[in-house]
């Protein structure tokens, strides 16, 4: 049984998924959910959902997948009481400290690792599933295959539909670096829906494309294979869309769910999909896109779908020859123009009004088009009116009546796991006309407008009985009300542990580490005695490892992690650290409040990298709020000096040279981010080095760490000397 899940951005997506045919739907809160831009719910409302979603059998999960800052800690526990209290399904969590607080302290409360948690490898959905997660939402740079590999006891969940994010997800800064509009944090700018420009030293290779935007998801072409796998939940993304479109992709992907894939008309109902949203479409990682295949550069916005080409254009009006149909009301682009416009007088080809066209006609040129284009559909105006009217969805039920003289009248009403009776008067003897079996089950199944349908209705009546048929339905309309409340107030039983976390053994490490990149800065570094010198270049690392102080940084996102660990390590996923020594955590791990650094240390990781999207003071809010709790100081690192990395993407995207440095992306602000290809991934650093002010305090509480890049001996003194 697979399950698909629809996305809510407020109430109206919400029963447009629920009615289309949706498993389970997702939505969240006004706080902590990581599409903080969609309108999302109040409290008030998040109660209605869970109702009116419990009603037709559907499951609710509540996104709480941002980093939480310590600060906020007591506020996201509190709106985790309260969904708990009012019945949720489950949680979507990212931030590691709270995935373990939450398991600790209410253990019967479903949590699933967000796509932002990053499980891109198997030892990451162990560690999920040994921490008592019941599901993964797995990194959409996963094959299917991958994920098949993967055999884990835990609840596997991918993104069949919608928009990509172009780096893998929890790992992109690029937002929050150029406007502090944190994706982390839900506030994502969508700084890869920009124009950039490739250079190459001084040599421009592409000029103001959208180098970082990719197509959009589509898994139909080849859905029949995720329904053979073991992926147990399919996932439609779009809480920023509209409720039409919630709608209709649900009933989409719900007919290529119940069709086995075989559905005669996928290619008409794509058409009309492109005219709600399509950037041009591809099936995505998970079933091994090419780069080209996945990224389209000309575009970051709706196409729509073609539906002809402009043959004539004067001043007053665009003569077009239609292959499809086109309405007044629709919305259309030119392509080439890019110029848009909302159909509100069309014409034949005597230009006469009408109201619908197929052939030659013309429109009225209000957007001072110039040349001939060719004419896409954005908006189809029907369409949309015919998705507005929500479909009926009914709970199957079966009923049983006992009518026998002398004894109470009553009905059960059973939907498969909750059983309700009613009873009423006593059944009357029959005096003159005895009531018919007939006339009784068609009154106990006139279900109208509630959500039910009997598929079986039972009726154990006496020979020569009489019963009101103005009681019978009140006895009807009794059981339905008492079934409705049965079903809309399901919850687990609620738990709650008080959990004690004891302090685990870290000690002030403080003093200067650094990450180098050739065998200069790292002789200049040894002689500088740095308390540990990061290496990423394998070889150079087997040249230096002999060294005590030498680290190796583990390369990002593998898919199988211990291939890669070397017998001193900076990491930047999960895994069971307590399997290993000499672990240090990177930015990457995203460690933003101390619950994720206790969990951390508790697993035996020597130190970690706080998140570079903490400010100085709260940085420093960190360390007091962990000597408060725990009576020591945190080991911790943070990044002194340095170029961050924006950006984690699969693939050569950009179509550049391996371990070539020259590469830049410069934006329309003409900021210039480096990026280089590993072989594997591309990654874009932020456009300038960044730099820690309120040195002096920092220092006397945590290594200060130095990402050298080409720096010489005398400007590695100089720095050095500086953070010392």
């Amino acid at each position: 049984m697979h399950e698909l899940l629809s996305p809510a951005g407020d109430m109206e997506s919400l029963k447009q998924a629920v009615m289309n045919g949706a498993d389970a739907v997702y939505l969240a809160c006004k706080n902590f959910g990581a599409r903080k831009f969609a309108e999302n719910f109040t409290n008030e409302e998040i109660i209605d959902a869970i109702k009116f979603c419990h009603l037709y059998g559907v499951k609710i999960y509540v996104t709480m997948n941002t980093l939480v800052k310590d600060n906020e800690v007591s506020m996201f526990l509190g709106q985790v009481e309260f969904l708990y209290k009012n019945g949720v399904d489950a949680l979507l969590v990212q931030d590691f400290g709270m995935i373990c607080l939450l398991r600790e302290r209410y253990p019967n409360l479903a949590i699933h690792a967000s796509t932002q948690a990053n499980t891109s490898a198997k030892e990451t959905a162990e560690l999920f599933y040994k921490l008592g997660c019941k599901r993964v939402v797995f990194s959409r740079e996963l094959s299917l295959k991958e994920i098949e590999e993967i055999k884990v006891p835990i609840e596997k969940e991918v993104f069949i539909h919608g928009a990509l994010c172009v780096s893998y997800s929890g790992c992109c800064l690029m937002s929050s670096m150029l406007g502090g509009r944190s994706g982390n944090r839900g506030e994502c700018a969508g700084s890869c829906r920009m124009k950039y420009t490739l250079k190459y030293r001084e040599r421009i290779i592409a000029q103001d494309k959208y180098l970082l935007s990719t197509k959009e998801l589509n898994t139909a072409p080849r859905f029949k294979e995720l329904l053979d796998s073991d992926i147990l939940s399919f996932k439609i993304e779009g809480r920023m869309k509209s409720p039409e479109y919630v709608g209709f992709v649900t009933r989409y992907y719900r007919n290529l769910i119940d069709n086995y894939g075989n559905v005669v008309n996928l290619e008409e109902e794509t058409n009309k999909l492109k005219t709600l949203y399509n950037r041009g479409f591809t099936v995505g990682r998970l079933f091994n896109a090419s780069d080209d295949e996945i990224m389209n550069i000309d575009t970051p916005n709706h196409i729509g779908l073609e539906i002809g080409k402009v043959i004539e254009v004067t001043k007053d009006k665009i003569k077009i020859k239609l292959d499809r149909v086109l309405n007044q009301q629709d919305g259309v682009r030119f392509l080439q123009s890019g110029k848009g416009m909302i159909i509100n007088y069309l014409y034949d080809e005597n230009k006469k009004l009408v109201n619908s066209c197929s052939d030659i006609c013309y429109i009225d040129n209000k957007v001072s088009l110039e040349t001939n284009d060719s004419l896409y559909k954005t908006l189809d105006y029907k369409l949309m009116q015919d998705l507005k009217k929500l479909p009926d969805r009914k709970v199957p039920i079966t009923m049983r009546a006992i009518l026998k003289a002398g004894e109470f009248f009553s009905l059960e009403v059973n939907d498969g796991v909750n059983t309700v009776k009613v009873t009423s008067g006593v059944v009357d003897v029959a005096v003159n006309a005895p009531l018919d079996e007939e006339r009784v089950r068609e009154q106990l199944e006139k279900l109208g407008e509630t959500p039910f349908v009997s598929t079986a209705t039972v009726i154990e009546m006496g020979d020569s009985v009489f019963f009101n048929i103005k009681d019978i339905n009140e006895v009807r309309r009794k059981a339905v009300e008492k079934l409705v409340e049965v079903r809309e107030n399901v919850k687990n039983e609620v738990v709650i542990n008080n959990v004690g976390l004891l302090p685990v053994n870290t000690s002030l490490d403080k003093g200067l580490t650094c990450r180098c990149f050739n065998t200069n800065q790292i002789d200049y570094c040894l002689k500088l005695n740095y308390k540990r010198i990061y290496l990423e270049d394998k070889n150079l690392y087997n040249e230096y490892k002999n060294y005590q102080n030498i680290y190796y940084k583990v390369p990002r996102n593998r898919f199988i992690i211990e291939e890669e660990l070397k017998r001193k390590n900076l990491v930047s996923e999960y895994f069971s650290f307590q399997n290993y020594d000499f672990l240090v955590g990177d930015y990457g791990l995203n460690v933003m409040n101390i619950y994720t650094a206790y969990y951390l240390y508790k697993m035996g990781m020597e130190a970690v990298t706080l998140s570079v999207e903490l400010g100085e003071d709260e940085i420093i809010n960190f360390i007091n709020t962990y000597i408060k709790y725990f009576g020591k100081y945190p080991s911790i690192e943070l990044i002194g000096y340095g170029r961050y990395e924006n950006m984690l993407i699969k693939g050569n995207i950009l179509n550049i040279k391996e371990n070539d440095y020259k590469y830049t992306l410069i934006n329309d602000k003409n900021l210039e981010f480096p990026v280089y290809f590993d072989g594997v991934n591309t990654h874009i650093l932020n456009y300038k080095r960044s730099e820690l002010e309120n040195i002096e305090t920092l220092k006397k509480y945590a290594n200060i760490r130095i990402d050298f890049e080409n720096e010489d001996e005398k400007e590695i003194e100089k720095i050095t000397t500086k953070f010392k």
